[in-house]
Protein backbone atom coordinates (compact mmCIF):
# COMPACT_ATOMS: atom_id res chain seq x y z
CA UNK A 1 0.00 0.00 0.00
CA UNK A 2 3.36 2.42 0.72
CA UNK A 3 0.65 5.78 1.31
CA UNK A 4 -2.03 4.71 -0.58
CA UNK A 5 -4.81 5.82 1.28
CA UNK A 6 -8.21 3.50 1.76
CA UNK A 7 -10.34 6.14 0.16
CA UNK A 8 -8.28 6.59 -2.95
CA UNK A 9 -7.83 2.65 -3.38
CA UNK A 10 -11.70 2.69 -3.19
CA UNK A 11 -11.67 5.55 -6.45
CA UNK A 12 -9.26 3.55 -8.13
CA UNK A 13 -10.89 0.08 -7.79
CA UNK A 14 -14.43 1.03 -8.46
CA UNK A 15 -14.81 -1.96 -10.62
CA UNK A 16 -13.18 -4.76 -7.97
CA UNK A 17 -15.17 -3.55 -5.79
CA UNK A 18 -18.21 -4.10 -8.07
CA UNK A 19 -16.56 -7.40 -8.67
CA UNK A 20 -15.69 -8.33 -4.79
CA UNK A 21 -12.74 -8.29 -5.52
CA UNK A 22 -12.12 -5.32 -2.72
CA UNK A 23 -14.39 -5.15 0.00
CA UNK A 24 -15.37 -2.67 2.49
CA UNK A 25 -15.28 -4.13 6.16
CA UNK A 26 -18.32 -2.28 7.80
CA UNK A 27 -17.32 0.93 10.03
CA UNK A 28 -17.33 -0.94 13.49
CA UNK A 29 -14.10 -0.94 14.89
CA UNK A 30 -12.08 1.63 16.92
CA UNK A 31 -8.40 2.74 16.38
CA UNK A 32 -5.87 1.29 18.82
CA UNK A 33 -2.12 1.17 18.65
CA UNK A 34 1.01 3.47 17.48
CA UNK A 35 0.67 1.92 13.68
CA UNK A 36 -2.48 4.02 12.34
CA UNK A 37 -2.25 3.03 8.85
CA UNK A 38 -0.84 -0.67 8.56
CA UNK A 39 -1.48 -3.57 5.71
CA UNK A 40 -0.63 -7.02 4.94
CA UNK A 41 -1.14 -10.77 4.12
CA UNK A 42 -3.94 -11.90 6.34
CA UNK A 43 -3.79 -15.00 8.40
CA UNK A 44 -7.64 -15.71 9.52
CA UNK A 45 -8.34 -17.07 13.67
CA UNK A 46 -12.22 -18.27 14.52
CA UNK A 47 -12.58 -18.11 18.25
CA UNK A 48 -15.09 -18.00 20.75
CA UNK A 49 -14.02 -16.10 23.89
CA UNK A 50 -10.84 -18.12 24.32
CA UNK A 51 -7.42 -17.17 23.11
CA UNK A 52 -4.96 -19.94 22.88
CA UNK A 53 -4.71 -20.28 19.30
CA UNK A 54 -4.42 -16.57 19.05
CA UNK A 55 -1.41 -16.86 20.77
CA UNK A 56 0.22 -19.74 19.04
CA UNK A 57 -0.23 -17.45 15.45
CA UNK A 58 1.05 -14.63 17.49
CA UNK A 59 4.31 -16.16 18.55
CA UNK A 60 5.28 -16.94 14.80
CA UNK A 61 6.83 -15.23 12.78
CA UNK A 62 4.64 -11.98 11.70
CA UNK A 63 6.44 -11.41 8.71
CA UNK A 64 4.10 -7.96 7.86
CA UNK A 65 1.34 -9.95 8.28
CA UNK A 66 -2.34 -8.87 9.71
CA UNK A 67 -3.96 -11.33 11.70
CA UNK A 68 -7.74 -11.18 11.56
CA UNK A 69 -9.72 -12.77 14.44
CA UNK A 70 -13.24 -13.85 14.31
CA UNK A 71 -13.83 -13.41 18.08
CA UNK A 72 -17.90 -13.70 17.02
CA UNK A 73 -18.15 -10.24 18.02
CA UNK A 74 -18.18 -10.69 21.65
CA UNK A 75 -17.71 -8.00 23.93
CA UNK A 76 -18.06 -10.38 27.26
CA UNK A 77 -13.58 -10.46 27.45
CA UNK A 78 -10.84 -9.50 25.21
CA UNK A 79 -8.76 -11.77 23.41
CA UNK A 80 -5.81 -9.31 22.80
CA UNK A 81 -3.81 -8.03 25.34
CA UNK A 82 -0.85 -5.80 26.13
CA UNK A 83 1.66 -9.12 26.68
CA UNK A 84 0.28 -9.93 23.32
CA UNK A 85 0.37 -6.74 21.21
CA UNK A 86 3.96 -7.14 22.85
CA UNK A 87 4.87 -10.42 20.85
CA UNK A 88 2.56 -9.36 18.15
CA UNK A 89 5.24 -6.28 17.53
CA UNK A 90 8.81 -8.15 18.38
CA UNK A 91 7.47 -10.89 16.14
CA UNK A 92 6.85 -8.40 13.27
CA UNK A 93 2.88 -8.63 12.57
CA UNK A 94 1.80 -5.38 10.29
CA UNK A 95 -1.44 -5.35 12.87
CA UNK A 96 -4.06 -7.24 14.54
CA UNK A 97 -8.01 -6.93 13.50
CA UNK A 98 -10.37 -8.64 16.06
CA UNK A 99 -13.82 -9.08 16.08
CA UNK A 100 -14.33 -8.96 19.93
CA UNK A 101 -12.59 -6.77 22.31
CA UNK A 102 -9.08 -6.04 23.47
CA UNK A 103 -7.29 -4.94 26.75
CA UNK A 104 -4.24 -3.41 27.99
CA UNK A 105 -5.13 -0.52 25.77
CA UNK A 106 -2.42 1.60 27.26
CA UNK A 107 -0.37 -0.99 26.58
CA UNK A 108 -1.66 -1.81 23.22
CA UNK A 109 -1.66 2.09 22.08
CA UNK A 110 2.04 1.68 22.70
CA UNK A 111 3.30 -1.22 20.15
CA UNK A 112 4.24 -0.65 17.33
CA UNK A 113 1.17 -2.38 15.73
CA UNK A 114 -1.90 -1.87 14.32
CA UNK A 115 -5.13 -3.35 16.21
CA UNK A 116 -8.94 -3.04 15.09
CA UNK A 117 -11.27 -3.75 17.74
CA UNK A 118 -14.73 -3.35 18.62
CA UNK A 119 -14.12 -2.19 21.90
CA UNK A 120 -12.08 -3.01 25.30
CA UNK A 121 -12.84 -5.46 28.22
CA UNK A 122 -10.92 -6.16 31.38
CA UNK A 123 -11.89 -9.64 31.78
CA UNK A 124 -9.51 -12.24 30.06
CA UNK A 125 -10.26 -14.51 28.16
CA UNK A 126 -10.75 -18.73 28.61
CA UNK A 127 -7.67 -20.91 27.50
CA UNK A 128 -9.18 -24.30 26.45
CA UNK A 129 -8.25 -23.65 23.19
CA UNK A 130 -10.73 -24.08 20.91
CA UNK A 131 -10.96 -22.49 17.70
CA UNK A 132 -9.66 -22.76 13.80
CA UNK A 133 -7.03 -21.08 12.09
CA UNK A 134 -6.32 -20.07 8.41
CA UNK A 135 -10.29 -20.96 7.38
CA UNK A 136 -12.83 -18.53 5.91
CA UNK A 137 -14.24 -16.23 8.74
CA UNK A 138 -17.32 -13.38 8.38
CA UNK A 139 -16.14 -10.41 9.79
CA UNK A 140 -17.97 -6.89 9.70
CA UNK A 141 -20.02 -7.43 6.61
CA UNK A 142 -16.89 -8.85 4.61
CA UNK A 143 -15.91 -12.98 4.26
CA UNK A 144 -12.31 -12.87 4.38
CA UNK A 145 -9.59 -15.71 3.86
CA UNK A 146 -6.02 -16.50 4.66
CA UNK A 147 -4.15 -14.97 1.94
CA UNK A 148 -6.08 -12.12 0.99
CA UNK A 149 -4.58 -8.76 1.51
CA UNK A 150 -5.74 -6.36 3.76
CA UNK A 151 -5.46 -2.14 4.29
CA UNK A 152 -6.36 -0.06 7.22
CA UNK A 153 -6.14 3.78 8.13
CA UNK A 154 -8.11 6.36 9.67
CA UNK A 155 -10.69 5.83 7.16
CA UNK A 156 -11.66 2.33 7.38
CA UNK A 157 -10.68 -0.89 6.57
CA UNK A 158 -10.54 -2.96 3.08
CA UNK A 159 -10.09 -6.16 2.18
CA UNK A 160 -8.51 -7.18 -1.17
CA UNK A 161 -8.29 -10.79 -2.83
CA UNK A 162 -4.60 -9.81 -3.95
CA UNK A 163 -2.03 -7.72 -3.20
CA UNK A 164 -3.38 -3.97 -4.58
CA UNK A 165 -0.23 -2.08 -5.99
CA UNK A 166 -0.44 2.11 -6.81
Amino acid sequence: MAGMATAEICDFNADLLKDGEVRVLHPIFHIYGRRRTFSGQIVTVKVFEDNIIVRELIESKGDGRVMVIDGGGSMRCALLGGNLGQIAQNMGWAGVVVNGCIRDVDEINGCDIGVRALGSHPLKSNKKGNGEKHGPVYVAGALIRDGEWLYADADGVLVSKSELTV
